[in-house]
């Protein structure tokens, strides 16, 4: 397996940070680097209640990325409605849904034989 680089690193905490920012729920990073047809090295997955919280969310981590790492998105899709955005860094490919569609196409379960990291929002377990 490869390691992930220096700047892989750096750009998924970053994404991870942005989604914390606007209280991104249910943040997973799946690292797919194992399988063999993947279509990037990450996704990173989370979910929001509303479309509005959806398109912040999205706006976030491209923000906190472009500041903290310098890169930018290669496409962007989704945000017309916003039920399911799709920020494409190559590498890695952010999903931020309307918690509805998060279940409704389960990414988790269909790409299973990734290793799957979830992280909570240290706010969210002290009560703040």
């Amino acid at each position: 397996m490869r390691k992930a680089t220096r700047e892989e690193t750096s750009a998924t905490e970053s994404i991870i940070k942005g989604l914390f920012e606007k209280k991104g729920k249910k943040v997973t990073l799946l690292d797919l680097r194992k399988l063999e047809n993947r279509v990037c090295d990450y996704f990173v997955i989370c979910h929001a209640p509303s479309t509005t919280q959806v398109d912040s969310l999205a706006w976030s981590v491209e923000d906190v990325v472009r500041k903290e790492t310098g890169r930018k998105p290669s496409h962007i899709e989704g945000t017309e409605n916003c039920f399911w955005v799709l920020i494409d860094y190559g590498d890695i490919i952010v999903h931020i849904f309307q918690e509805e569609y998060r279940g409704f196409y389960n990414l988790e379960s269909l790409w299973a034989d990734g290793v799957v990291t979830q992280y909570e929002d240290i706010q969210e377990k002290k009560g703040i």
